[in-house]
């Protein structure tokens, strides 16, 4: 199978522009074949399927929601480990990461959008292991394999938002990003935050520090786009269990590589892992 993306490796700069901003986008990073391959895949898979028979073209608040994502294709398995998602989690976190789990949607018209968040678990619960946790490396790979437009269901982001140290606990209520703004500040780490919003073209990817503060706009009942696909992978660094840190599936194991075995040795999350 020929690789899924365009480039193996990051550069310095997205190194540190991760580091700086908190995140690194790269725009239509999916090679020509990958892209094509792996939206083939999406739409074969029976949630999807399933998703739009019953769907028939009009609006839905809901849209689709898989979490874990576990019924894969040769494509979509690719993400586990394609050279540029190893070379980034080796330079961010170094050579003990895992993987968390795997999330696919769809948004149609009339979408509702997702509140200002960051999804570092360990912070809002107060266990010794969440305490223990909280420092520790929490990465997310974002894919828009048919990209999107501003104020259509767009990704929003506050680069340097990961400086700002969270209230353990419950985490806050924000409506947007820029409410959050009003409510904490522009001021950390010697920088002022602004909100930024992206434009992103068919197969880009995000890569996320989780601790970053993002939200995601509605999809307009007008939207020119009938739906958008979105796949969040979730890696952390080796140690205990996040809140979605899935079970891994038996089909997944098969004549597994000893590279990717590593990626899935680990525990799950369970109801009493953290006690």
């Amino acid at each position: 199978m020929r690789p899924i993306f365009r480039i193996n490796t990051p550069s310095a700069e997205d190194l540190s522009s991760f580091h700086r901003d908190g995140f690194v986008v790269y725009p239509a990073v999916f090679s020509d074949e990958g892209l094509y391959g792996f939206v083939d895949e999406i739409h074969s898979r029976s949630q999807v399927i399933d998703f739009f028979k019953k769907n028939k073209g009009e609006p839905d608040e809901h849209g689709m929601n898989v979490r874990p994502w576990n019924n894969k294709g040769p494509w979509s398995a690719q993400l586990f480990d394609a050279p540029l998602v190893t070379a980034l989690l080796k330079a961010i976190i170094g050579e003990k990461f895992q993987f968390c789990h795997s999330t696919m949607h769809i948004k149609t018209r009339g979408g509702k959008g997702v509140q200002a968040h960051m999804d570092h678990h360990h912070w809002f619960h107060d266990n010794p292991v969440n305490i223990a946790e909280r420092h520790k490396w929490y990465i997310q790979m974002l894919y828009y394999p048919n990209g999107f437009k501003r104020d259509d269901a767009n990704l929003s982001v506050i680069p340097g938002s990961h400086q700002i140290i969270p209230i353990p606990g419950k985490p806050p209520h924000y409506n947007t990003l820029e409410e959050m703004m009003d409510r904490v500040g522009s001021e950390h780490g010697g920088r002022e935050l602004k909100v930024k919003h992206f434009e992103l073209p068919p197969g880009s990817m995000v890569c996320l520090n989780a601790r970053t503060y993002h939200a995601v706009t509605p999809k307009p009942l007008d939207s020119p786009q009938d739906y958008r696909i979105f796949c969040n992978y979730i890696f952390k660094e080796a140690g205990p269990p996040h809140r979605h840190t899935q079970a891994i599936p038996s089909e997944w194991l098969e004549d597994v590589s000893p590279k990717r075995q590593k990626l899935f040795d680990r525990e799950p999350y369970t109801d009493v892992c953290w006690e």
